[in-house]
Order: structure tokens, then sequence, then C-alpha cells
């Protein structure tokens, strides 16, 4: 930092300088036009007065007194058709002045009352000769700005060492302390400060750290309420999906329509009860059902009337089972009863009272009356049987073989 605003002084001075020597170029330069416009006025008339008499000596011995003269680099005397008459200069082709500057004035002769134009004279003037006034009185301005560059730099050097460099230091290291230390209640103390700036910058700083550390504390407190919030709504949650997977696995068990076990969930769960039943020696039973010319149904009257008949049979059939007897629907019109401890003759009679209760009733649906009636096949476990799959296939036969005798019967 010291070097950046080192730098821009020094750039302020360099330019203030500058523009001190551009002023008094220009002053000298006003000063030195001055002169050679008095040098015109004194020698115009005896120029004027070498021309008219065609007195070639006098003029030359008036040109080169002017060229002897400080502040002239050169004399034009042009005739009165701009024809150079004489031209002279004090420096030679090898060291030409950077740049020129001159005044120029027509000459006359007055002749019984009248001018008579007879040229015109040029004196010339330099950058050098103007820089050579100047060149003593800059010296002094620039030794003078680099004195007090100089003393101002090492004084600006010393109070910024003394009064800034080292309390910041001090207060980064402070800082660095505080960030770095598990006490939050450390706080900035820099020795050997007056009441500027830097004090209300400590003052400020320990501030900041007393709000940083209420803040802290209260988002603690935030934070371990909102903990305790979202515990609580994460166990209720939970509690709340529990037992919503437990209705989507029961609805994924069950038929849409009639509410009966799907096929899957029916078998699952009888090869279940065939083995606990097989383990425990005791009998269960299998009840295969088909509806007599459901197709006929749809049909004549149509799929939401088959719906109803469908969902009829379901009730029907549920007011004669126990709460241990399962009840699915395979598919289409056709329904399983699964019954464990019961045997051949149990499962005959239930099967027989659901053939009579579904042939006796009639279902209104939107103002039709439909009457239909299923058929059913009684199969029964014996001591070799493991696998639901053969009573399945045992009732199947006797259902068929209901079909085959007319419909509306069982057969065991």
């Amino acid at each position: 930092m010291m070097r950046v605003i080192f730098a821009i002084y020094f750039g302020v001075a360099c330019l203030i300088t500058g523009l001190q020597f551009l002023t008094e170029y220009l002053k000298t330069q006003d000063s030195i036009l001055s002169e050679l416009k008095q040098l015109e006025e004194t020698v115009r008339g005896p120029i004027s007065t070498s021309l008219w008499q065609y007195n070639q000596n006098q003029l030359d011995a008036l040109i080169d007194g002017l060229i002897k003269m400080p502040i002239i680099e050169g004399v034009d005397v042009l005739d009165k058709h701009a024809k150079n008459i004489i031209s002279k200069r004090s420096y030679t082709s090898a060291s030409v002045p950077l740049s020129m500057f001159d005044t120029k004035s027509d000459l006359y002769w007055s002749l019984n009352e009248k001018r008579i134009f007879l040229g015109s004279l040029t004196l010339y003037s330099s950058s050098g000769i103007v820089l050579d006034r100047v060149l003593f009185g800059f010296s002094l301005i620039a030794i003078t700005a680099i004195i007090k560059l100089s003393i101002l730099f090492w004084l600006f050097v010393w109070a910024f060492d003394r009064y800034l460099a080292i309390p910041l230091k001090e207060l980064m290291s402070q800082v660095d302390e505080v960030q770095l230390s598990q006490n939050v209640n450390k706080r900035i103390n820099i020795s050997n400060i007056d009441n500027n700036e830097l004090g209300q910058l400590q003052k400020h700083i320990n501030d900041m750290l007393s709000a940083m550390e209420r803040d802290r504390e209260r988002l603690l407190e935030n934070e371990q309420a909102k903990r305790s919030w979202l515990e609580d709504a994460v166990a209720k949650r939970t509690e709340e999906l529990q037992i919503l997977n437990e209705k989507l696995k029961e609805l994924a068990r069950r038929d849409s329509l009639t509410g009966a076990l799907n096929r899957g969930s029916f078998f699952e769960m009888a090869e279940y009860l065939l083995v606990l039943s097989q383990r425990q020696k005791s009998p269960a039973s299998f009840i295969l059902m088909d509806l007599d010319h459901f197709k006929m149904i749809n049909d004549t009257h149509g799929h939401f009337v088959g719906d109803k008949v469908l969902i009829h049979f379901t009730h029907t059939i549920r007011t004669f089972l126990r709460k241990t007897d399962l009840i699915g629907r395979l598919g289409g019109e056709e329904f399983a009863i699964f019954l464990p401890d019961a045997g051949i003759d149990d499962a005959f009679r239930l099967a027989d009272k659901i053939r009579k209760a579904i042939s006796d009733s009639i279902l209104e649906v939107d103002g039709k009356t439909v009457a239909y009636t299923v058929s059913l096949g009684v199969a029964s476990s014996g001591q070799k049987d493991h696998l639901i799959d053969e009573l399945f296939k045992r009732a199947d036969k006797k259902l068929y073989g209901a079909k085959d005798k007319g419909r509306d019967r069982v057969e065991k």
C-alpha cells in the first residue's frame, strides 16, 4: 500500500511540476515575443531607410547586429514582391532548434505624405532561447520539489508505521486469534491507540463479536427447537407412512371390484394354511366356484350389471364364512374358498348353502331383474397333500363335473 500511495503522490508532484514548467515556458515565450516586437519597432526605420536608399552595406550591418542579439535566431528581409533580400541564421544546419516562433512586420517609406510599401521584416527566436531563460528557475523548482517530496515521504512513512501499520498488524493478529479460538467471549484489545478511527474500528469489531455471540446462541436455540419439531414430525410421518403402507399392501392383495383376495394372494395364504393344517393333522377343504352363463349376463344386460352380480355374489358368500376362511377371485367369474379345519362333508354343506342362497336370490339393478346360479366343486386335503395346487386341480375336476351334469349343483 505504501508503494501505491507514494507512486500516486510522486505522479501528482511530477504533474504539478510539469504544469509549473509549462506555465513558466509559455510566460517566457511571451516575454521574448514582446522583446522581438520592440526590436522590430526599433530597427524598422533604419532598415526601411537602407532599402529606400539601396544601401546594402548599411542593411548588412543592421542585420548582423540583430543576429548577434541573444534572443534572435534568424532574420528575413523580403522586398515588395516577397523575394528574399537578406536571410540570416545564428545556427547551422546541424544544430536546428526544436521549434521556432517569429514576429513579422511590413516596411514602409513616407514620401509626400504617401506610404510606399518596401517589403517585410521577420525576426525569429526559438525554444532553445526560452529554455535557457527558464532552466535556472526550473532547476530551483525541481530541486525544491525533490526536497519536499523526500521529506514528506519519510514523514509519511514514519506516521503510517506509527499510527497505522503497527496497530493494524496487532489488530489482524488478534482477529486471527479470535477466529481460531474456541472462546466465544474473547475480544479485541489493541495497545497504544488514540481515540481515532482505529479505536472506533476496534469498538465496532467488539460490538460485532458480541452480536455474533448473541446470534449464535439464538441460532443454537432455534436449531434445537427445529430439531425437536423435525424429530416429532418425522416420527409422526413415519407412523402415517407405515399405516399407509399397510393399507397399500392390503389393497394390493385385494381384487379392486369385489374386495376378495386376488389370485396370487389367495394361493399364497391358502398354501400357508394348508401347511399349518398338515402340521396340526387337521383337515382342510377347497371350494372352487364358477358363475353359470355369466357371459350371457354381460351380453344381455351389459358389463355394469355383470360387475354388480360379481359384487352381490361375493357379499352373499361372506355371510356364510368364518373369520379364518379365505375367499379369492381367481379370474373373471371364477372364485375359490379355502376352509381350514373343515372336512369334505362340512365343505359340501357350506357349498350347498351358498348354491341355494344364490339360486334363490334375485338382484335388482337399474330396474332390471337378474337371476343367476353357481356351480361348485369341493375337494378336501389328504395326508400326502402338501401343495395347494393339488387341491385346486381336484376341485377344478369336480367343478367341471358339476357343469357337465347341468350346472347349479355341487360335486365332491
